[in-house]
């Protein structure tokens, strides 16, 4: 790793990427809207940047982590954003999960500036980006993949380079499909085993290692069991990205059908004020519906 980096949004997965990039031995600079959540990574040995065109000065590979497609927007192109800084030749490695048409109108601006770009979103949780596990779907040229390669293997597992631009982010919206699919199949499952009396860790232990048995299973399953709703990955954020589904799917022509349903149970959430507890929380939605709740 021989190339300076930045790392702009410092959030529950930003900052732990950050921090493992650190650990590597990366020469890194961060920033963060919000200045607190830099203290962590300063004081480990991160330099500081005061505003986004600083920290592109200081990069030749920046990675962007943050929550939505208008967020990515303004920290490359927005007042006072890395645009005003990025030195030629520099890479731009979008770790968000965000719009796969505005990241092809990224990239092309963004190479009208002689400056590359990478979408490279990232699946795992917080679990994942803690352990440096992540698995990394990344769009864009054959060439950038390979340089920024050593850092993404520090932050991830399992890193594919699936096409072009947008095809990172097209990717991702395909793992938000069954990560929300399963979630909702987790819930059914819990509610239906508590409405009929069943030992709730006895059944998980049962269907764990069969057919049934999944990531989501193992790790939300007993979260779920004990009404623990600390996020991995917040409803807020599992909402934005099957908004992202449904947009593309209008676009493509292509059903979405349990995608839509899950979309409106999160939307129902939200309303009652639980956007920042994990995704795994979509049972509360039944149990709404069913007056019947899971768990201790």
């Amino acid at each position: 790793m021989n190339e300076r980096v930045g790392f702009a949004g410092l959030g529950i997965m930003g900052s732990a990427m950050a921090q493992n990039l650190l650990n590597a031995g990366a020469d890194l600079t961060v920033w963060n809207r919000t200045p607190s959540k830099r203290a962590t990574l300063v004081a480990a040995g991160a330099s500081d940047a005061s505003d986004l065109p600083a920290l592109a000065r200081e990069a030749a590979i920046l990675f962007i982590c943050v929550s939505d497609t208008p967020d990515v927007e303004a920290i490359l192109f927005g007042d006072n954003g890395l645009i005003e800084g990025l030195q030629e030749d520099a890479l731009v490695v979008d770790c968000s999960t965000v719009s796969p048409s505005a990241t092809k109108r990224f990239a092309e601006r963004l190479a009208n500036q002689s400056v590359h770009m990478l979408d490279a979103p990232i699946s795992g949780g917080s679990e994942g980006a803690a352990n440096g596990t992540l698995s990394i779907m990344v769009g864009g040229e054959a060439e950038q993949v390979e340089r920024a390669l050593p850092y993404l293997q520090v932050m991830g597992k399992k890193i594919t380079h699936v096409g072009g631009h947008g095809a990172g982010q097209m990717t991702k919206l395909v793992n938000q499909i069954l990560v929300a699919g399963s979630m909702l199949s987790l819930g059914e499952a819990l509610l239906f085993a508590q409405a009929g009396g069943l030992d709730l860790e006895r059944t998980l232990e049962a269907v764990s290692d069969g057919a049934a048995g999944s990531w989501t299973l193992t790790n939300r399953g007993p979260q779920v069991i004990k009404r623990d709703w600390s996020p991995g990955f917040m409803i807020d954020l599992q909402e934005k990205d099957l908004r992202l589904v449904l947009q593309e799917a209008d676009e493509l022509g292509a059903p979405t059908l349990g995608s839509s349903i899950t979309f409106q149970l999160y939307r129902s959430l939200q309303r009652r004020g639980l956007g920042t507890q994990g995704n795994h929380a979509l049972v509360r939605a039944l149990e709404y519906v069913s007056s019947i709740q899971v768990g201790e």
